[in-house]
């Protein structure tokens, strides 16, 4: 950037984007002060060099602000997970299918898993149909993405959303803000 640039000629290019041609390091830093303008090497690998006159503070901050967007509609999808013991009572199984179905309508990824215990371990198919039953009850908000496996003394199984975790997310905002408009009406 303008005088730590140590090479004799740069291909200058101008603020709008045009082709200015090879000139000078001198003449270059001299048309950037008269634009009040800094002169910024972009490709230092080319030769000669290719350098651009602009606003670096304003570069700089622009290219912040992108990155922060970038980051912001970035949604990272977690992985959640959630145990069941193979002798479970239905209401028990009711209550953790909700939180499964809790954690795909966020947009996570859920991983299931299976405790097997003493005689237990003798009786993987039970543990391969329990998780299949899981699966066919909340098949319409998520799909099998690795499918039941035994390592151990537990049996295993990912379940990953159909809604990836910033639709997941922008579809619960705008709910939450039909709903206080409703609220809002009714309270008026």
């Amino acid at each position: 950037m303008n005088e730590r640039i140590r090479v004799p000629e740069v291909r200058l290019v101008g603020p709008g984007g045009e082709q200015v041609g090879v000139v000078r390091v001198e003449d270059a830093l001299r048309l950037a002060q008269e634009a009040d303008l800094d002169l910024v090497e972009v490709a230092p690998d080319a030769r000669p060099p290719v350098a651009k006159l602009m606003d670096f503070g304003k570069f700089k901050y622009e290219s912040a602000m992108k990155a922060r967007d970038a980051r912001r509609n970035q949604a990272n999808t977690v992985l959640k997970e959630i145990r069941f013991r193979l002798k479970i009572d239905p209401h028990d199984y009711e209550t953790k299918k909700g939180h499964v179905e809790r954690f795909l309508k966020g947009g996570d990824k859920v991983k299931v898993m299976i405790m097997f215990r003493g005689r237990e371990q003798s009786r993987p198919e039970m543990g391969m149909r329990l998780l299949q039953r899981l699966a066919e009850d909340v098949a319409d908000l998520g799909s099998v993405e690795s499918s039941p496996r035994q390592d151990g003394r537990n049996m295993t199984m990912v379940i990953g959303p159909h809604k990836k975790k910033s639709e997941a997310r922008n579809e619960q905002r705008r709910k939450r803000e039909q709903d206080e408009a409703e609220r809002a009406a009714d309270a008026s």
